[in-house]
This record gives C-alpha cells, sequence and structure tokens, in this order.
C-alpha cells in the first residue's frame, strides 16, 4: 500500500509538474509583454493549480467557436466593402497633417482606407448637451437607428432616451440596441427594458455572462463601443454611456463622471454602419445590410475634417488602436495632451510617452484623483515614478471621476473615442477610436482640456518621492497585476 501512495504521489507531482511547464512555455511563446508574461507566470506559481485554471480562463482572448466561425465569414464581406468605397475617390484624401500622417499610413496599410474627409463634427462636454443632441436626433430618425452601450443605466435623462426611442418605434423606425451583458446587468433586468422590447425595440444582450460560458469564450471580455447611429447619416461615439451622471455610481464617492461625445455626420458614418453591422452578425448571427456611401444625406463639407475610425478586438486587426498610440506618441514634436480614467499602459506605450518627455515633448497625462476601481488605482501608482521622473506633468483632476479617454497631439491630431490606457482597452475589449486631423476641432479639444487641467492638482516630483514606504509596496504588490486589469 505504502508502495502505491509512493506511485501515486509521483504521478501527481509530475502531472502537476508537465501542466506548470506546459502552460509556462504556452505563455512564453503568445508573444506577449514581458510583463503580461510575468505576472501570468507568477500567478501559476504561486497559485498552484488554480493559478492554471485562472490562466486558461482569463490569460488568452477566447471569442467562442461559433463568434470565430462568423468572423471568419464576414471578413469578405467586410473587404467588398472597403473596396467599393474606392467607387467614390472624393470621400478619400491624403492630403493629411505632418504630425497625422504616419497614423494615417498605418490606418491605410492596415484597413486599406485613407483618410475619409468632408465630415461635421461637433465635440460635446456636457451630459445635458449630448442627450440634447441625441434625443433631438433619434426624435428626427425616419428609417433606422442602431445603438451599442457598454452601461446603460436607468434614471434622469436616460428615461427620456428610452421615451424617444419607443416614440420613434410608433412612428415605424427599426430600432436596434446592443448593450453588453455585464456593464448593463442591472438595466437588462428592469421594467424599463421590458417596455421597450414591448414596445419593439429589439434589444440584444451582448456577450452573456453565465458561468457554463467560462470554458468557451472569457467572461472579461467586453462589448466597450459607445456608438449611436441615426438614419445611416449622422453617428456620435466617445466615452459617455447611456447614464445620467447623477443618477449613476453616487454610492462610490467618486463624484460625478465627467464623459465627452462627438457627433459625426458625412462618409464617416459609413464606416461606422460597417462597424456596427460586422458587431450585430458577431454576436446575432443576423446579417444587417451594410450602409451605402449614399446613405447619408448631407453633402461633404468644403472644411473637409478628415478622419479615420480605429476599431479593435477580437477579428480586428491584432493590437490596432495600441500600434495607433504609438505611432502617434512618436509622431509628436510639441506636445501631447492625455486624459484617461485608468492609466495603466503596456511597456511600449510607457516607454513611448517618456522617451517623448525626454526630447523635449510637453507631456501631461490628466486622471481622476478619484476612481471607482481600488485596484486600478493602485497600479497606476505603480508608473508614476517612471513617467514623472521623465518629465511627464501628472494632474489629478478633483472632485469628479474624469471619464474622458482622449489623445490631443501637437493641437492638430485628435484621438478620441472608448480606449482607456489599459491593458484590457489595449489588447482585449471591442473599442472605437475616432482619429482627427482637424485644427478647429483640436482647438476645441484643447479648449476642454485646459478646463480639465485648471480643475486638476499636479503631482509634483519631490512630493511624489516622499510618499510613504507602505504605499510603496501597495503599489509594487499590484504592478505585477497590471497587465491582468
Amino acid at each position: 500500500m505504502a508502495a502505491f501512495y509512493a506511485w501515486m504521489s509521483s504521478l501527481i507531482f509530475f502531472s502537476y509538474w508537465f501542466l506548470v511547464v506546459a502552460t509556462t512555455l504556452r505563455i512564453v511563446t503568445k508573444r506577449r509583454p514581458t510583463t503580461f508574461v510575468v505576472a501570468w507566470m507568477l500567478v501559476i506559481y504561486i497559485l498552484p493549480v488554480v493559478g492554471i485554471i485562472l490562466y486558461f480562463l482569463l490569460g488568452e482572448t477566447h471569442l467562442g467557436q461559433r463568434r470565430v466561425k462568423r468572423a471568419q465569414e464576414m471578413r469578405p464581406i467586410i473587404n467588398t466593402f472597403i473596396q467599393k468605397l474606392h467607387d467614390f475617390p472624393s470621400i478619400f484624401t491624403k492630403q493629411v497633417s505632418s504630425v497625422a500622417k504616419p497614423l494615417f499610413q498605418l490606418c491605410k496599410h492596415q484597413t486599406g482606407l485613407d483618410g475619409i474627409s468632408g465630415n461635421h463634427i461637433v465635440l460635446m462636454s456636457t451630459p445635458d448637451e449630448i442627450f440634447d443632441n441625441l434625443i433631438a436626433d433619434i426624435n428626427q430618425a425616419s428609417s433606422n437607428i442602431e445603438m451599442v452601450f457598454y452601461i446603460w443605466y436607468k434614471g434622469g435623462r436616460a428615461n427620456e432616451v428610452e421615451d424617444a426611442l419607443i416614440d420613434a418605434v410608433k412612428r415605424g423606425v427599426v430600432c436596434r440596441l446592443m448593450l453588453d451583458s455585464a456593464g448593463s446587468r442591472q438595466f437588462l433586468k428592469t421594467d424599463e427594458s421590458h417596455r421597450m422590447r414591448e414596445a419593439g425595440i429589439e434589444i440584444v444582450e451582448s456577450l452573456k455572462v453565465n458561468l457554463l460560458r467560462f470554458m468557451f469564450r472569457r467572461l472579461d471580455l467586453r462589448q466597450h463601443r459607445k456608438v449611436a447611429i441615426i438614419d445611416n447619416h449622422i453617428a456620435y461615439t466617445g466615452s459617455m454611456n447611456i447614464v445620467d451622471p447623477r443618477f449613476f455610481k453616487q454610492n462610490k464617492n467618486v463624484g460625478e463622471w465627467v464623459d465627452v461625445m462627438i457627433r459625426m455626420n458625412g462618409p464617416i458614418t459609413t464606416l461606422m454602419g460597417a462597424i456596427y453591422a460586422s458587431d450585430w452578425e458577431l454576436e446575432t448571427g443576423k446579417k444587417l445590410s451594410l450602409p451605402k456611401v449614399t446613405d447619408f444625406v448631407e453633402p461633404p463639407e468644403e472644411k473637409q475634417h478628415i478622419m479615420q475610425l480605429i476599431p479593435s478586438g477580437p477579428g480586428y486587426t491584432e493590437n490596432m488602436i495600441h500600434q495607433a498610440l504609438l505611432t502617434a506618441i512618436y509622431s509628436a514634436q510639441d506636445e501631447i495632451i492625455f486624459t484617461t480614467p485608468y492609466l495603466v499602459p503596456s511597456d511600449d506605450l510607457l516607454h513611448a510617452i517618456c522617451t517623448a518627455a525626454q526630447r523635449g515633448v510637453k507631456v501631461s497625462i490628466i486622471i481622476p484623483q478619484n476612481n471607482d476601481s481600488l485596484m486600478v488605482n493602485w497600479a497606476s501608482r505603480a508608473f508614476f515614478s517612471d513617467l514623472l521622473e521623465s518629465g511627464v506633468k501628472l494632474y489629478q483632476f478633483q472632485h469628479n471621476l474624469l471619464h474622458t479617454k482622449s489623445v490631443l497631439i501637437d493641437n492638430q491630431l485628435s484621438l478620441v473615442g472608448t480606449v482607456n490606457l489599459d491593458m484590457r482597452s489595449l489588447w482585449l475589449n471591442f473599442e472605437l477610436t475616432a482619429v482627427i486631423d482637424d485644427t478647429e476641432f483640436a482647438n476645441n479639444l484643447n479648449k476642454l482640456l485646459q478646463s480639465y487641467l485648471q480643475q486638476s492638482k499636479e503631482i509634483p516630483l519631490l512630493e511624489w518621492r516622499k510618499r510613504p514606504f507602505w504605499q510603496h509596496i501597495i503599489e509594487r504588490l499590484f504592478y505585477f497585476f497590471a497587465p491582468l486589469l
């Protein structure tokens, strides 16, 4: 019997050793950032068996076999759509600014599309302004409304959006709404959600969360886009969900969320419609007719606002937004201003930001002083020393939670969208960034960012160095988990 137990113990030991070695080799061969590899190896070695299970559940981007198959089937359709766009050469331009040129070249080689001109863009920075415009556009809709949001939360002006959509359905407008299962889980169970479905609004729960799906798809892979499309010629995107900040997460003691959205019309809405149709088919298996260039009603403006949209997520060009950010940062000559609620950059992104500051570019990063995520808050602090010592100016937005995700480069090139400067946004989620090469828009964004700076407090390097030692320990502890946040 003793020999049997000894044999079993040896078998269990060598089996576990084999699993650890096999998982380690799998992590290393994925060619992910070094911090990602180190973090997961620590998890595996510190948490026997559990660490291996966690890696296969959360460490790789599992979209699910059905969605993978749909993504493969859609790829030639999207390629055909892009080719058809070239039948309308007047909407494309290569005449972009010098700072924007490398980024638009990247987009051209990755997507096959040059900059799209002839768009009208409006930056909106207050909840009332955003809700007023969105509700007015919904009330004027005559054919179709498509939306996808990470969070929909009842209360306040969000209820007005619900009422406007129900009225639109009564007029014969087709309304489709896609909501992330995790972000909107409370709303999807409410009477308001039921009332909207009863009225004829098609609501799809995107990337459903339940334990049975753990073995088939990553549960922390989220649909993080914020998009609204009205009649195929007006489109919205940005950082704001359908929530009234006066009612949302007031128990977190972080104040009201501060966001921006951009309202667009022109040829760019055609590309937005194609992204939405892809997301809809990926989630439901149902095909939507891809929009036509001729669908947008308003003719291109003489101002020739130049834009590009960069979607990310499984099924899209891998690491595209990460590449775009790196390209834009290395193109900067004078100034870069970032706003992000979650600052957990990759090694490459951290190096690019620090290098920009070291070569004389004025780099400012505005983050909220109070954050709704304790882990992200501490993990972010682990990067402060490298940034401050490189000459980057760090500012903490006071009183409210700054949720705006934007990058302004040389007061000319703007990136506005849903992407946080963290690993989840850069490598995992379905995200969307609008790239705008336009001086007028950049000036408007700069005015907004200057108002953010006036409401922020700078973190001095000397004062930061004097923080208590115990904070160093917590920062380094959470730093190891940064790639997993």
